[in-house]
């Protein structure tokens, strides 16, 4: 089993609040860290309906046979037990007592705020990142890497990607997406994802989908939010304080893993992904989202991640903020360095110098070496990388 970076994080919680609250999409390792991290505790799978039953008649009678605590799987399943559990761990006033996971996010995480606000500390586990497949990856390249993402099954089974994602999707849709929104049409809902795939890594544009679909605008924004909650894409906030009036503001689409992006988009082994014309998209894809995940094994990081464009064209793909500086983060899927990839950087230290910390360039090469005060890094040196952008 592949060791999990976020365990250490998880102990740390449970010694300083009374529940800790697991959040992540669905086959992400929740279940195994938790397990794995509190052996001694009771586990009670919400999902089995006799369990669902039992707590949502007598709720109070339920938790009383859990005194010392328990893990509770998938609590998005039986809401009302929260407002319960916070009567039990105010009398009891012990830390570490009920370890809860989640997959669904945003409507999820209101109902936990509001009912165990100051007792809770909330923990993101998103799949694989490239650190902690550090070993299994060593000698793939770069198009494999894309085509298996990070879901944990995929590398410890050995299950082929793109049969894994077709269930994982068909259980997505079947199963969350109904309980999350009322969606009618769910082959109408495939292809909004389809379309949402061929746009990662790009600003997204509600009309273009809107009009693609023949559905609203609030239809579209109702079913971002679906696949935002469950933990499947993110929003890239674009970086304008300060800079000037002709920055765009409008976010870019990203998916949390890219093996999901290669089935959306019909990709079914890894030689197929160099040629694809989204070849770009799915590398850039797979560096915004190993940001991601770091930023959650380093707390005080999160939410300063951004990206600049403005309305002529200068971009540069990643903002990291630390305090009043920024790094600025290209990134380029060719495997052999070009001096035009530093003209975005260029461009932004013209407005922004005083505030540029470190300027970078991760592209798909081998070799990673300083040139114009731009550190250029292979993508298989990241961690360095990221230690270095911590500061």
């Amino acid at each position: 089993m592949i060791t999990r970076q976020s365990k250490n994080q998880l102990k740390e919680y449970s010694k300083e609040f009374p529940v800790v609250y697991v959040n992540g999409p669905r086959q992400s390792g929740k279940t195994t860290l938790v397990k794995l991290i509190f052996p001694k505790k009771p586990y009670v799978l919400l999902e089995d309906l006799d369990k669902r039953e039992a707590a949502t008649i007598d709720p109070r009678g339920f938790l009383a046979q859990y005194p010392e605590g328990a893990i509770f799987d998938e609590i998005q399943e039986c809401p009302q037990l929260l407002s319960y559990m916070l009567g039990m761990v105010d009398h009891r006033k012990k830390n570490g007592m009920f370890i809860l996971t989640g997959s669904q996010n945003i409507f999820m995480l209101d109902k936990v705020k509001q009912s165990l606000a100051g007792r809770m500390a909330v923990l993101d586990l998103l799949p694989l990142s490239l650190s902690e497949l550090k070993l299994k990856i060593q000698d793939l390249n770069v198009d494999e890497i894309i085509y298996r993402g990070g879901y944990p099954k995929i590398w410890n089974e050995k299950v082929n990607p793109s049969l894994q994602m077709a269930q994982y999707v068909k259980t997505y849709i079947e199963r969350d997406v109904r309980e999350i929104v009322n969606v009618r049409n769910l082959s109408l809902f495939r292809k909004f994802m389809i379309l949402c795939a061929g746009r990662a890594g790009q600003l997204i544009n509600k009309s273009s989908i809107c009009n693609d679909m023949g559905v609203s605008d609030m239809t579209v924004q109702e079913w971002l939010s679906v696949l935002e909650a469950s933990n499947l894409i993110f929003m890239l906030q674009p970086y304008y304080e300060n800079l000037n009036k002709r920055v765009l503001k409008t976010p870019k689409l990203y998916f949390v893993d890219t093996a999901l992006i290669c089935y959306l988009l019909g990709i079914h082994n890894a030689d197929q992904i160099h040629s694809h014309p989204l070849y770009g998209n799915l590398f850039e894809n797979l560096i915004v989202s190993e940001f991601m995940k770091q930023n959650i094994f380093n707390p005080a990081h999160m939410n300063n991640l951004y990206f600049f464009r403005d309305k002529e064209g200068n971009e540069v793909d990643v903002i990291k903020e630390v305090g009043k500086k920024i790094h600025l983060i290209e990134i380029k899927a060719g495997a052999t360095f070009n001096y035009d990839w530093l003209k975005g950087l260029t461009y932004l230290e013209t407005i922004a110098k005083e505030r540029i910390q470190t300027q970078n360039v991760i592209y798909a090469g081998e070799d990673s070496f300083e040139t114009k005060n731009t550190h250029v890094c292979s993508y298989k040196s990241l961690a360095k990388l990221f230690r270095n952008l911590m500061d």
